[in-house]
């Protein structure tokens, strides 16, 4: 049987869950082709840590996205394809980590607050 290697990536709320197996380069997202899923400008977002560690072509992608937009979730899978990879093969860790492909983007949207119309946004003040 064939290796596969398994991880989870996550950006804003949207979770991937994505499986490398050695291959010709094919990525499916969501049963279906890359293409089809994604911008071009998201899939050469999404594809940065293969290009990084040299190994494009080499490997078939699997993977589910839910949550969040688009965006999201093309951070959603470049954070855990360059996971992936790590599982895959150890020495891929100092190039990615360097990189800034291993890191959690943290940043999130900040919550509507009572009293105001947005996060930061206010009710207009009005003096008279």
């Amino acid at each position: 049987m064939e290796e596969r290697y398994y991880a989870t990536g996550r950006r804003k709320t949207s979770i991937a869950r994505v499986w490398l197996t050695q291959g010709s380069g094919k990525v499916m997202v969501n049963k279906r082709e890359v293409i089809n899923y994604f911008s071009e400008m998201q899939i050469l977002h999404a594809m940065q840590p293969l290009k990084n560690v040299g190994v494009e072509g080499e490997f078939d992608i699997w993977c589910t996205v839910k949550g969040g937009g688009i965006s999201g979730q093309a951070g959603a899978l470049r954070h855990g394809l360059a996971r992936a990879l790590v599982v895959a093969n150890e020495e891929f860790r100092r190039p990615l980590r360097k990189g800034g492909f291993l890191t959690r983007d943290s940043r999130m949207v900040e919550r509507k607050k009572y009293g105001q119309p947005g996060a930061r946004k206010r009710f207009q003040f009005s003096k008279r």
